[in-house]
Parts: structure tokens; sequence; C-alpha cells
């Protein structure tokens, strides 16, 4: 629109007149009037002045239409190139450090580091919008700044006070500096007060910044005002539009707005005010009618999605301010995330809020007897500005309305305002140093202020620049970032002259490695006007506003001064001054002197605020009328910050007056200069030195070519590992960087902070570009990176953990102390009172007739037995995967089935007695009756696991061993098994010449019986072999006599009470072990009836189990915890489900997990749980223990019914807590449940009849006191016999099966578990009325890893390493020479893998503290784990190194 204004100075009008015009205007611009209605009221006010020409303004028409200079200046943009991407950045540059850190690296020339692996599919490129960021400031986007004491001459400024109010006083009174600004000299005309955006075209974007709109800054010759009216959306501050629309809307808050006929809002209040960074306009009008209205305005950044960086926390800190009410503009508003129903969306974290938008014509125009009420400048709160601490937490500021103004007044003094002159901002106007001069300071002294919105600055860099030169501006407030922007676009622009200016406010002069980009942009600007005095470093800090600045000669403010400081002095927080030549320095540059009517003290930076002495550095401490007064609603907090009162070195209080800490870390120099070496929230301290951030960042910089990352898009933090802080740095990789390149950036970067800080890197990621979270106005959000960081969800594609050479705060390695004899243990105990740790189940001679076991010495016998006197009583029944029967066998049927393949042993294979026979069949009857037939021709039968189909090459040569090593002569199995055994798919994984006789019991079994059953000469004639694979990997046959395997059975029988009208449910695996037992032996012994489920049919059917069990009601059911496992996952949310099929579980009585190793407390519990709902009864869940050398050690007998009168129940297992840390020195240290390091352990059962328990010392063989860790040693009848091999370390094995106690019972023969674990007596009492020995055990004794002179059990780090993150599904360790090797599965994306690579480390850290050597993240079911559902870790260890894991990621921490 054209401007209508006409060169008025030629015909001079009255006051009356022009105060009717400037209403005439506002009315206009706000809506009140139409076009035709103005023009034609305007024209009758000059018609005595400007005759008219046909109703047309003769100005108007012969106003020449040459281009201003803003037109020029509207055009740069596009034609502005973009800054190159692979540019330096400049804040961070310093050629004296680069040099340096170059001298450093040269060190590092030869030094090789393992490169990690990382699967090929992982190595996604990333599209190609996510390859773009925006090449922003980095880690310290917010730094402060400080000085010293100055007194304030406030005569002069306090005359301007009155009683009448300041906003009030403000804003109306500038009206006056329209006619001042009129008169102004500036070429073209007068500048608007404030620069805003053409909102004609289009409602801005405010997710982007509105890149596209120009600026709307056309000055007019001669005008009134000095601004165009364009639509309606730009308003002259300098006019009594600021009032008149700050003072609708203080009307409408206060009386139009209702909930329930009740004010919505009253004076005091919190109002959030959400505008974008391109409308200071409508904010000053937002800010100034709260202030009038007596509201609180609480400004924010605009939300652009639900999850914004930080946007939860900004949403608690509106919640505790009480905030119902949020301003914006209606072109903002549309940009906000919308619901479904079309109102704004509700923020995550954030309260409910109404959204209010304050353009005109949503606004109440105020009668005109309506005045708002008067204000003093007093302690309340003016308006509350968010901060963000180091840990993400977002607290209020509360800057009373005193506090305000002194501000404003000593902004004023400090940098010379005078009215009507022009500021350029670049700053956010809704905090800091941009609130403070762009939107207060400048109102109060009637200024001139050109805003450049962030987003015109990524288009165009040299805007601010163009607008101090047009508008021939006295004061710039930018950043160093938008100084070395400007650098990298000022090229090919020669028009540009610096010369009007009188400062250069540099708003982060507290970060100092500002002074590099005021270096460079005064060597490149100092040809085109910029005097070296003009650059004006400033510190300032939320709690103290402006702490300090450098004022210019003119100004009386003193030379500016450099200092060159050795880091390393700087990190033991002392100052030394040092030379440029030496590696390890920081030039810092003074800040200027504090601000008048303040003083300032520099405290010590943790404990009581002691003051430093003058070579220390601290925080910085300003006393004074201009800061702020609390944090909102934290009193406790606000008395730490707000009124600390610092301290002599001997107590005394240096002042009267309470003192504000600033967060700012620096020293007092010469001429009582302020210098800031950092920043409290960006110091990491790691041990006793204190490193900046902001130091790390520019050393990593520093690090060429830098081709491989973006320089803007770094960010460095700590984080607490193991009691101390440790660094990590963060880096946006180039998509075109390729792996190795990246990986060797990243050690650069490691050997040059090494080099330069001394200190270790704990963690280097690089991630996809444009992944780190953004803050508001750029620069990364390190707060809510590092949050990501601890939370996993971070998504790296490269990592580089050094925490061997960082974590030096590991507890000192355990030193071995001399031995202690047997005997001097057996006194310790004594004296301590302590009972030698030794407990036995009941004994076998008072609970069975002796005739009874000499008739049931045999099994062969016993089986004879029950097929003449019981022929048709069923002993066993087969379930299939979909519950139906498929086999079933009796007495007579099983003794029939094993006549039959005794004679064909005999008669086609040729066997003679004691020949060993290799059984492999798949779970079934068929198995138990070859098993019985072996014996009736006098063999030894020897059970063996049958290949998988699909995994030929891995299980095959496991039967093949298993046959070979057991010198077996033959091979019984079915005629499917018997195609695969001599298939092509197994002479390629094994040489199928070799195999024995292979017998198919279907085909080649004649129909005749054999002569007569075999009896064993002896009870101790060995029965049977039973070869297992130990999870150490050792394959073993162990040797079980006639004599052994009776006893086994009739202590299983006793325990729990098994007779044949028993009907029990076994789901166990029955090639060795217990559940071999279990599913072979049992049944014939006690008659019961045995419902068979094999595992292997749950894959398919998971509920299988759980269905037979309440089919048959089963009282007595035996599982694996594999089994268990899968129940739970595969059908938790199903219980319902089951519950309408009939599934019924309230007839167990007990539920026996067969198990060689620590009892899962958690999967018994959550298992119990669980299935509560089904009817299982709470407590019928228990745990058995038995091994190698005995299989059967405890098992819980059944608790509930008449059982527990028949004398046979014993008490609930009980739980204890122990100390993880003391068991990893061989040590049981109780504690209470919830202590810290606790490990609960429970009871693995009641101790068998006719077992006898002791622990013993594992290198004295001593025997141990109560509540001793040792190993578990066993004497019982059914004690295996002996090895019959162990394949691969015989000589260590020896002496398993006849040890003897080194003092004490020397006599009596042991056998040793190879568990550690202990005994503890309780003070429950079992059936027989004594007190009950409860035998706990801890873990396999081959299984320890020996660490750094400690004893750690592998079950208790996976344990922590799989809490550790939701994805991790499965984890095992091992050691592999030195370094503990951590293997996890990911249940997740590939992409996610690099999460875990830290959050692994860490948690092994700090809950074991070991450092993790490698991290090999793999695919679920990647780990082996055998029948038993133990983890096979030796298998996996093995295949780590053979390279066969196909990991995702291999990570090697250095």
């Amino acid at each position: 629109m054209a401007a209508r204004g006409c060169p008025l100075e030629a015909v001079p009008l009255p006051a009356e007149v022009r105060e009717s015009l400037a209403e005439l205007e506002l009315e206009l611009s706000e809506g009140d009037i139409t076009q035709k209605g103005y023009e034609k009221k305007r024209a009758k006010l000059l018609a005595r002045y400007v005759p008219l020409t046909q109703g047309v303004d003769p100005p108007l028409q012969a106003e020449p239409r040459t281009p201003g200079p803003s037109q020029s200046v509207v055009a740069a943009p596009r034609q502005q190139r973009l800054r190159p991407a692979n540019s330096r950045d400049e804040r961070f540059r310093s050629d004296v450090h680069t040099e340096a850190v170059q001298a450093a690296l040269a060190k590092y020339r030869e030094r090789k580091v393992p490169l990690p692996s990382k699967r090929r599919s992982v190595l996604v490129p990333s599209s190609t919008e996510a390859c773009t960021p925006p090449d922003t400031s980095s880690a310290s986007e917010d730094e402060g700044s400080l000085r010293r004491p100055g007194q304030l001459p406030s005569t002069a400024l306090q005359s301007r006070a009155s009683a009448e109010s300041w906003p009030e006083r403000a804003i109306q009174g500038s009206s006056s500096s329209s006619s001042a600004s009129s008169t102004s000299s500036h070429a073209g005309g007068t500048p608007a007060a404030h620069a805003h955006l053409d909102l004609r075209s289009a409602p801005p974007d405010v997710t982007t910044g509105l890149i596209q709109h120009r600026l709307c800054e056309r000055p007019q010759p001669g005008s009134m005002r000095g601004a165009p009216r364009s639509s309606g959306s730009l308003l002259d501050t300098a006019g009594g539009k600021l009032w008149s629309r700050s003072l609708k809307l203080a009307y409408t808050l206060l009386n139009k707005l209702t909930s329930k006929n009740e004010p919505l809002l009253k004076p005091g209040d919190r109002v959030a005010l959400v505008f974008p960074n391109s409308d200071p306009v409508m904010f000053m009008v937002a800010f100034y009618g709260c202030l009038l209205a007596e509201m609180v305005p609480v400004p924010i950044e605009v939300p652009l999605t639900r999850k914004d960086a930080g946007s939860q926390q900004v949403g608690f800190l509106l919640g505790s301010c009480g905030v119902t009410l949020a301003l914006t503009t209606d072109a903002c508003q549309k940009g906000l995330p919308k619901a479904q129903s079309g109102e704004v969306a509700a923020f995550k974290g954030w309260p409910p809020l109404a959204w209010l938008v304050i353009d005109g014509k949503h606004l109440t125009k105020p009668p005109r007897d309506w005045h708002p009420a008067s204000q003093e400048a007093g302690a309340g709160t003016a308006y509350i500005e968010y901060k963000t601490s180091k840990e993400g937490s977002t607290v209020g500021v509360t800057v009373s309305h005193a506090s305000l103004l002194a501000q404003c007044r000593a902004l004023t003094q400090a940098c010379g305002y005078s009215e009507a002159e022009t500021l350029t901002n670049v700053l956010d106007f809704k905090r800091d140093a941009g609130l403070w001069h762009g939107v207060l300071t400048s109102v109060l002294n009637r200024m001139h202020v050109v805003s450049i919105p962030y987003a015109l600055m990524k288009v165009n860099p040299l805007s601010w620049i163009q607008k101090v030169c047009s508008y021939k501006a006295r004061a710039a407030l930018v950043k160093s970032r938008d100084m070395h922007w400007s650098l990298l676009a000022q090229r090919g622009q020669r028009d540009v002259s610096l010369s009007s200016l009188r400062m250069l406010i540099v708003a982060d002069g507290a970060n100092p490695w500002s002074i590099s980009s005021c270096d460079a942009f005064l060597n490149v600007f100092q040809s085109r006007g910029l005097r070296p005095e003009v650059i004006c470093p400033c510190a300032s800090s939320p709690e103290a506003l402006t702490v300090a600045i450098r004022r210019p000669p003119a100004l009386g403010g003193p030379p500016p001064r450099k200092a060159v400081l050795s880091m390393h002095g700087l990190s033991y927080g002392v100052i030394r001054v040092d030379t440029e030549e030496k590696l390890s320095v920081l030039t810092v540059q003074d800040v200027g002197q504090v601000m008048p009517g303040a003083s300032v003290c520099v405290v010590k930076v943790d404990g009581a605020p002691y003051l430093c002495k003058t070579d220390e550095v601290g925080e910085v401490c300003v006393s004074s009328s201009a800061t702020g007064t609390a944090y909102y609603g934290l009193p406790g907090v606000t008395k730490n910050v707000f009124e600390t009162v610092p301290v002599t070195a001997g107590g005394v209080p240096v002042s009267d007056r309470p003192f504000t800490r600033t967060g700012l870390l620096g020293f007092v120099g010469p001429g009582d200069l302020i210098f800031i070496v950092g920043k409290l929230d960006g110091l990491m301290v790691v041990g006793v030195r204190r490193h900046s951030a902001d130091d790390v960042v520019a050393t990593a910089l520093a690090v060429e070519p830098m081709k491989f990352v973006y320089r803007g898009r770094i960010a460095v933090f700590s984080v607490t590992v193991l009691h101390d802080d440790r660094i990590v740095l963060v880096a946006e990789q180039r998509p075109d960087a390729s792996e190795e390149d990246s990986f060797q950036w990243m050690s650069r970067v490691l050997q040059a902070i090494d080099s330069i800080h001394q200190v270790g890197v704990y963690c280097l990621a690089l991630v996809p570009a444009n992944t780190l979270p953004k803050a508001p106005l750029g620069g990364v959000h390190i707060s809510e990176a590092k949050q990501r960081f601890l939370e996993g969800t971070l998504h790296p594609c490269n990592v580089l953990m050094c925490p061997h050479t960082c974590v030096t705060n590991l507890p000192k390695p355990r030193q071995k102390q001399p031995d202690v004899g047997p005997a001097s243990m057996i006194v310790g105990n004594l004296v301590a009172g302590k009972r030698i740790a030794q407990a036995s189940g009941r004994e076998l001679a008072h609970l069975e007739d002796s005739d009874q076991a000499r008739k049931f010495l045999f099994l062969p016998d016993v089986l004879q037995w029950r097929a003449h006197t019981t022929p048709d009583h069923p002993l066993f029944l087969l379930l299939n995967a979909k519950g139906t029967v498929t086999s079933t066998a009796t007495c007579v049927q099983l003794h029939k089935k094993a006549e039959r393949v005794a004679a064909a042993l005999t008669d086609k294979a040729r066997l003679s007695v004691g020949d060993h026979v290799a059984l492999v069949y798949p779970p079934g009857v068929d198995l138990i009756a070859a098993f019985y037939g072996c014996l009736y021709c006098g063999c030894v039968p020897v059970t063996v696991r049958p290949p998988h189909p699909q995994n030929l090459a891995t299980t095959l040569p496991t039967v093949k061993m298993i046959v070979e090593v057991s010198k077996s002569a033959c091979v019984l199995t079915t005629q499917a098994i018997m195609r695969l055994l001599k298939s092509k798919d197994a002479a390629a994984a094994v040489d199928v010449r070799t195999w024995p006789t292979i017998l198919d019991t279907a085909e080649d079994i004649p129909k005749r019986k054999v002569a007569s059953v075999f009896r064993p000469p002896s009870p101790d004639t060995l029965a049977y072999l039973d070869f297992s694979v130990s999870t150490t990997g050792i394959l073993a046959g162990v040797k079980m006599s006639h004599a052994a395997t009776s006893a086994l059975c009739r202590s299983i029988k006793l325990q729990c009470e098994l007779y044949p009208s028993r009907q029990i449910a076994i789901c166990l695996d029955p090639y060795c072990g217990l559940g071999f037992a279990l599913w072979c032996l049992c049944s014939v012994y006690s008659g019961h009836r045995s419902v068979l489920v094999p595992p292997l049919e749950l894959e398919s059917n998971v509920s299988l189990w759980l269905s037979a069990v309440s089919q048959y009601k089963a009282r007595v059911t035996f599982c694996s915890y594999s089994v268990m496992e899968m129940c739970t996952k595969g059908l938790g949310a199903q219980t319902g489900v089951l519950r309408m099929k009939g599934v019924d579980l309230s007839c167990v009585r007990t539920c026996m997990v067969v198990a060689e190793e620590r009892p899962r407390l958690a999967l018994t519990q959550s298992f119990s749980k669980l299935f509560k709902d089904l009817g299982l009864p709470a407590r019928a869940v228990s745990t058995t223990f038995g091994c190698r050398v005995n299989v059967a050690i405890c098992l819980q007998p059944n608790r509930l019914g008449k059982l527990a009168e028949q004398g046979t129940a014993g008490p609930d297992p009980t739980t204890v807590y122990v100390d993880m840390r003391a068991l990893r020195h061989d040590r049981v240290r109780l504690v209470e449940r919830g202590s810290p390091h606790s490990l609960p352990l429970t009871e693995s059962g009641k101790i068998l009849p006719g077992v006898k328990v002791i622990i013993a010392h594992t290198e004295t063989r001593g025997p141990l006191g109560d509540t001793h860790l040792g190993e578990i040693w066993v004497s019982s009848p059914h004690n295996a016999t002996g090895y019959y091999t162990v394949h691969g370390e015989e000589a260590l094995h020896a002496d398993h099966f006849s040890a003897r106690l080194s003092l004490g019972d020397t006599q009596t023969i042991w056998a040793r578990t190879g568990y550690l674990g202990f005994l503890r007596r309780t003070e429950l009492t079992d059936a027989s009325g004594e007190r009950h020995d409860a035998l706990y055990v801890v873990g396999s004794l081959d299984e320890t890893l020996e660490l750094r002179g400690m004893r750690y059990h592998p079950i208790d780090i996976e344990t922590s390493v799989i809490r550790a993150h939701r994805s991790i599904a499965e984890c095992a360790v091992f050691t592999w020479t030195n370094l503990l090797v951590v293997v996890v599965e990911l249940d997740g994306l590939e992409q996610d893998a690099l999460d875990l690579v830290a959050l692994v480390t860490n948690v092994v850290l700090e809950e074991h503290h070991l450092v993790v050597g490698v991290v090999v993240i793999v695919d679920p079911g990647v780990i082996p784990i055998n029948s038993r559902g133990e983890k096979q870790r030796m298998h996996l260890r093995d295949g780590f190194l053979a390279d066969q894991l196909d990991p995702i990621y291999v990570a090697y921490n250095m």
C-alpha cells in the first residue's frame, strides 16, 4: 500500500490537528474505520491546509517513486548464496589452537586402534532431507558474561521517576518521539522502531520461521511516524499504537475473559506469551498489555510439534506457575499442531490452556473513561523468564518491577542510549539481552529498534549488517554466531559500511571462544568503517541479568585486554598466565566492567561461598538492584542462588547485602575488568579437575579435515558413571562420510583432547544428519541430547567408547591374602559361635522296609514284577502338539517291547553283556522301551538327543562325538532318524561311514522275546551312562550303577510321595540328568502314571503343558526354566482365553522347576502371579537342584493338603538378600530387602532323603561355617560313581567323586558338585521338629569370571545388562584374554543397535565395577541355550572367536 503521509513540514499543522490525525491513523490500523471513512475524515482535517486536486493529494501525485535503500536490501536475500556447508565455524576458531591440536596429533600418527565391525544392513544411507542440517551454532548457544563494581550516579536517571506507572509513562511518552524522529537526518527517512514482516502474502509458517517473507521497512520521506502502513501489519511503537493496543489487551484480559461467569484472570496471574521470533511487535503488545493489566507475562518458545526438545519441561514450568491462558497471534495459532477437534493440541506435560489471539479484531476497545490501575516500580513480579538447567529441568526466574526498571536504567547508562537512536537486534527478543535491550530499554529511551528474525539470518546472514548500513544504526546486538555467518557471506559485498556503529554488543561474550569471532570480524570489517573500540562483549545470566559490558572509550571504558591462560591451570581452578606458543592455552577477552550500581565478587564453586583468591577462578556473584529475585515456587534453591552471603576465609560476610550467583566462572582482572572462562552449566568435573564443554568443542573443531561431521552440530556434556563425571561428545556425521574416515576422525579427536586437556573422553558418538535435538534458535539442545543418550534413544551410527583410559577411580583389585589353613577357619567359626555348615535329608533306613528295598534294587526286576502283578496299569501317556494322545504304555506293554529290543540287540547286533548302546530317539515311549531293552540284555544304554533336521551342521557332530566317546557298539533309533544319519547332508558334517551298527526298532525288532532277562551280578554294576554338555562346553559322561539308580528313584518317591495312584505331568527333555530320571526311571519304580509333554511341542502350542496339567488333574508337575519362560512370554495376555477353554490349575500342589543353576526368582514369581487367575496356588511353584555328580540333591516336596500331616512336608522356601559386592570376595553378608547392591537368593528346595551336604573351602577343602560361601559337597547313595569320560579337561575332574575333607570328618567320601553356595539354619522347623537348614545355590564354579582379583557370576552381570534397555532381549558374558565380552540380543531395529553400547558399558561399570572390553550386538536367538534353559556361554565364546555370530555391531571399547 502506498504511504499516505505528505511532507507536512512545509505546512505547519496545529497540535490538535496532529493529534486528530494520529487518532485517525490508529483507528484505521485497528480496523475501527473503513478505508473510505478514513480518507474522508483525513481530507476534512487537512482541507484548510492542503488544497486537494480532484480528490487526490498533490504531494502523493508528485511523490517520486525512487527506490529507497530498503528496496535493494529486500532483494539481497535472493542474491545471497547460502553458506557453504563445509565452512569453518569461526566462533571456535583459533589458529594458535588449531596448530596446537595438529602438533599434538602428530605424536599419534602411527597408533592404530581397532575398527568396530558393523553389519552391512546397518549402513543404510540417510535420506537426502535428513542430510542437510542447518549449520548452526554448536554447544554454546546462550553463554553469558560479567564485571566489577562501579557506583551509579543515579540522580539524573531518578529524576525521570514519578508516581506515574512506569509502563504507562514509557509507552505513552514514546509518542513524543514521533515528532522528534520526524526531523531525523537518516538517509531515506526515519526507520521503523521495529522491523516486521509483511503478512500480506500469507500467514507466516511458524514451523520454518518465515524464511520467504520480505522485510517491510520502506521509510517514507517526511512521514509523520517514519514507517509505512502495510495492511495494518506494521506497528509504529514510536507512536501511540503500542500504548493503545496494549491498553486494549489489558482491558480484554481483565474484563472480557470469563469462566463460569467468573473472571478467568485477576491481577497477579501468570500468562504465557507464545510468539515466533519473527513478530516482535505483537510480542511487545502482549508483554506491555500484561504489565498494564498487572498480569505476569511468561514468554516461552513456540511449540512446533508435540515432542519438541525440552517442551515437557516448559509445560512443567507453566503448570507450576498456574498458567491457564496463552497469548499468541492469529498466524502463529494457525501454525500450531491441532487436535482432531481443530483446537490447539495438548502438548505433553503442559497444563490445559486457553488460547487468546491478540490481533486487533479479537480485542475489545476500552471505554474512554477506563484506565489501568497505577503501579509502582516495587517488589511485585514484572515477568518470569524461563531457564533450562544443565540437567534439563526448566525453572522460572522472576524479575520484579523494581529490578526491571533498574536494569533498563543501568543499560541506558552503560551503553549511553539516547532518544531516537537506532538499535539493530538479531537476538531473541523474548528473553535475555534481546528482551532487555530490544523491548524494555528501547521503549524507556524512545529508541528505534530493527529486529532481524532468525529465519532471515539463515537465508541472508548479512541482513543485520545491511540494516546497520542503511539506517546508520548506532548500536547492534548480536551473538558471535551472527558475526561468523556474516564473515562467510560478506564476499562480494563492497558497499557495506559500519562506520555509524558506536557499539557492537556481543551478547555471548561470556563464551571464551567468542574472541575468535570478534577478532576475525574486526579483521574483515575494519576496512569498512568498523572501529576496534566498537566491539563490546557483555556477560549476562538469567539470574543476574546483565552482569558486565565493555564500554567504548567515549563512555569512559578502559582499553580492552586479553589473557592467555593455561588450560591445565584452569582445570584446577587457578589462573596461570601462559604464552600462546604453548599447546594447551586459552585466550580470553574481558567483558568490560560491572554494571553501574552493582558490585561483584568471585566465590568458590563448591561448598560455602568463600571468596576466591586473586589467582583463583570461581563463580561470579553480583549484588545489585537489577537482578532476578527468585526461582518461581522454589524457595530453597532461591535462597542458595539469590540470597548468597559471600564470606572471607575467616567467615566474615563481605557485605550486608545479599549477592546473586550468576552461574558464570571467571575472575576479576586488572582495571576491575571481568574475565569469563566458562559457565557452571558447561562445567564437567572429572576427578578433581574441571573442564569446560566449550573448550572441548573447540579442540574437536580444530581437528582437520572437517569433511566428516557438521561443525556447528557438536554437543559435549558429561554423564555420571561410577561416582564421577564422564565426558561425552556427540556430533552429526555427514552422509557422504565413509565408516573408516569417520572412525579415523573420532580417533584423532580423542587423541587431541587427551593431549590438549589431559582428560579422556568416555564416549564419542556420531549420529545421522539432522537428528540431534535443536534449540529454538539454532544450536544443539544439550540437556535433551544428554537425556536421549542416557535413555538409549540417540540412535548413533558410530560409537567409540574409551572406558579403559578415562575411568580411573575403580576400586583397587582384590589382593589375595596368605592362605589360611582349615584349622584356623574352624577355630574362627567356633569363636564366632557358628556351627559347621552341614545338613542332611531324612534317614532312608527309617522310611522304608528293607525287604522292599532289596526287591526294588534292580529296575529290570521292578518292571517284570509290575508286568506280572499289575499288567494293565498305565505307566506312560505321550501327548503331541495338538494335545492328543499319540502313544501309551502299560506295564506289560512296556515289558514286552523291552524284551523284543533285547532280542534284537542279542541276535541282530550280536552284542554281549556290558556293550554300550546309543539310543537316538525323539522324546517318546520308544526311547523308554529301548532303555529297558538294553537293561534286559545286559547292555549299557546311552541316551542321545537326535540331530535337528534343519541344523545338521551344528547338532550332528555332537551326536557323533557322544557315540564315539561312549564307545557305543550299536545305535538304536527310528527309521526317519536312521535315514537322516546316513543322508548326504549328514555326510557333509560327519563321516557317515564310521557309524556303528544302526538298528531301526520299528523294522529290525523280531517278534520273539529274549530268552532270559539279564540280572546284574552286583548292585554296583554299571546301569547306564548319562552324557551331557555343561554350560562351560565340556562334554562328560557319568556312570550310574544299579544301586545308585534305584536309590535315586527311592529318594524321589519318598520326597514327592509318588504312588501308583498318582498322576504327574512332565515337560522336560528325557536325555540327561533329572529329566531323564523322571521320564524313564521313576514311573517304573513308583508305579505312578506320567503324562509326557515333549518341550519341543510347545513351540507350536504354548499352552500344551498347562492344558495337559488341567486335563489330567496332575497334582505334581515338573518343567524347566525354558518351558516356564515360554509360557510366561507366550501366554501373558491369554489367561482369559485359557480360562474360557476350561484350563484350571487349582489341582496343582507342586510345580517343580528342574535346573542345575541358581533359582531364577523373578521368573518363578512372575509365573505364579500370571497364572494365579487360572487357580495356580501361590505357594505351588518351587525349585530343585542337581548336577552331574548327583542329579537330585534338593526337591521341594508337596506342601499342601494331607501330606503336611504325614510328615513329608517342609517349610516354605525362604528368600534372603545378600550383598553382591561381598559375594565377589567369596563372602556372604545378609542385608535387608531393597538395600543397595542387594541380591535376592531363594532356597533351592528341601534336601532329599539319604543326602548329606557340606560346604567346603574351594582351595583348602576344609569345612566352612554357617552362612559362609564355599563349594557344595554331597554324599548320597545315589551319587554317580564317576566319570566315564570327560572330553576336553580330564585332569581337572579326577577327584570330583572321591573328595575328602582336609579336617574334621576325613573318612566320609564326598562328591564335589562344582557349585558355590552356602547353608543357613533358619528359624523354621521341618516335619521332624528340627530347625530347617536351607541350601542356597549361588552359581557354577566353572562359570565364574576371575576379574580384578574377584569372582563374578555371569548371571549377575547379565541381569544388570538386561535391565539397561527395553530392547535387550537376552544377554551372555564371557572373558576373552583379559577382556570382558558382553553379547546382547537386540529385540528392535538394527539402526538402534549402537544405543546399547554406552548403556551396557555404563551399567556394568556402575553395578559391578568392571570395564567392558567388547560389546557384541546380535539378533535374537543367537545365544545358545540348552534344553534346561541354561546359556551355553562357552559355545557362544567359540562362535565369537570363529566369527560365526553374524553380529549387527561389534564395539571394541578402547
